[in-house]
């Protein structure tokens, strides 16, 4: 594919830091800080959503940030991409009988791999979600399953079963196209004797790629992965004739301070386990990257993972501080706690545990493998006016913040680089992996 020249860089000389009074801390440079944010969050990329023009751009810029920083790519790549596609599948034509019944189109949905579908009765298991059921937790179950499945929904589940379907009708999202598992959710008042089900969807395919980095440590199968999504909403209403999302804050913050983290760590001597950079792409559409990355490695390989998310402006708590998803799962968040102490940087837990904030960003995937997978943020979600919106420019940051960030997270990191500190794996059981902070 084409490339179009990348936006004028500037470049500018690193510096040291006095994070304390006593203690030498990171060259992260304010400037480069910037610089990334800037480029990023330009008008350029479009908004940097996963399936517009503008992501090739920034998939561009990150790529020629690691090569320039010297960092590696993964054993057997030449170029820093870890490349997939995704294929996306919209209804097209759909012919649903049921005990000899034809099914009102309002009262089924499809969650299907497939671009045709076409069961008669053994074709696939009929289950059932009763008006007793939490229709939540069944639909997880049946959709997660291995099973192609017709599942009949009670109609006391009516309300929730049309937000689902509305959802799902849309379209669906696949890695791949294939015959099977596919599900049928469907609202009927009988107990399934035989059924007739056809179903076509329009398949387009998109080629998206996920940006990675590493630093090859003295311990190759520990892993510690910095992480940033680099996508973000595109082009959207315009306000004041501005229709770009830059997401400079959502999430270009993010993606610099894994560059800059790549940058110092670079400089450093090799560290004892082996460390990698992401830019995760299609978070915003339903964290597609993050699935494929995960879906790519052992879990038991990575120690830890600090994923990066908005720190471009700080919080209501201050300038010096940030703020960790699910801080009480793993003993991650007491680590960097600790790790900063003889600073002025404090780590605490989300304030916002009611946004189920740890299961929103790239960590949630890997967490749900035991993986202790956090997310660090700085900004005040509930009072801030530019999230998602056409605002979220770069004059809205506030740039030392974020690099004073940065520097807390590289100094908070050392100890579990070195291999002095390990955090403890996540609890896979489901009560764990629903409760809040």
């Amino acid at each position: 594919m084409d490339r179009i020249p990348l936006l004028p860089i500037l470049f500018a000389a690193t510096f040291g830091f006095l994070f304390s009074a006593c203690t030498q801390q990171p060259n992260v440079s304010e400037q480069n800080v910037s610089r990334i944010i800037k480029t990023l969050s330009s008008d350029q990329m479009k908004g940097r959503h996963a399936f517009g023009s503008g992501i090739e751009y920034a998939a561009d810029f990150i790529s020629t940030e690691f090569e320039n920083i010297g960092l590696s790519t993964l054993p057997g790549k030449n170029n820093f991409r870890q490349e997939f596609s995704i294929y996306t599948l919209k209804p097209k034509n759909a012919s649903i009988i049921i005990n000899n019944r034809e099914v009102g189109g309002q009262y089924y949905f499809g969650l299907t791999n497939a671009e045709t579908v076409a069961w008669t009765p053994n074709n696939a298991t009929v289950h059932y979600i009763s008006a007793k059921d939490d229709y939540r937790k069944k639909f997880g179950e049946y959709s997660s399953d291995d099973e192609s499945s017709v599942i009949v929904v009670d109609e006391e589940h009516e309300i929730l079963f049309h937000k689902y379907r509305t959802y799902f009708n849309r379209s669906n999202r696949t890695f791949d196209l294939a015959s099977e598992p596919n599900d049928i959710f469907v609202i009927f008042d009988e107990k399934v004797n035989n059924y007739d089900i056809t179903l076509e969807n329009t398949v387009k395919s998109q080629e998206l790629s996920n940006i990675i980095g590493r630093i090859e440590g003295k311990r190759e199968n520990e892993i510690v992965l910095f992480s940033a999504h680099y996508d973000h909403i595109g082009v959207v209403s315009a306000v004041d004739e501005d229709s770009i999302a830059n997401g400079a804050n959502d999430n270009a913050s993010g993606v610099s301070a894994v560059i800059e983290l790549a940058r110092y760590f670079q400089n450093m001597p090799k560290p004892e386990r082996t460390l990698y950079f992401v830019g995760f792409t299609a978070e915003e559409v339903g964290g597609y990257g993050s699935k494929y990355f995960s879906q790519q490695m052992d879990p038991d390989d990575i120690v830890a993972m600090f994923n990066i998310e908005m720190i471009g402006k700080p919080d209501v708590d201050g300038a010096n501080s940030a703020w960790i998803t699910g801080f009480g799962k793993s003993t991650f968040g007491e680590i960097l706690q600790n790790s900063v102490s003889d600073s002025n940087f404090v780590f605490y837990p989300d304030p916002y545990p009611n946004q189920n904030l740890f299961y929103r960003s790239d960590n949630a995937t890997l967490a749900k493998l035991g993986v202790p997978a956090h997310t660090i943020s700085t900004t005040p979600i509930d009072v801030d006016q530019d999230y998602h919106r056409v605002t979220d420019e770069f004059n809205t940051l506030d740039i030392a913040h974020a690099t004073n960030t940065i520097r807390a997270i590289a100094k908070a990191a050392g100890v579990i680089i070195s291999a002095e500190q390990t955090p403890t794996r996540i609890l896979t059981g489901e009560d764990n992996l629903t409760s809040n902070n």
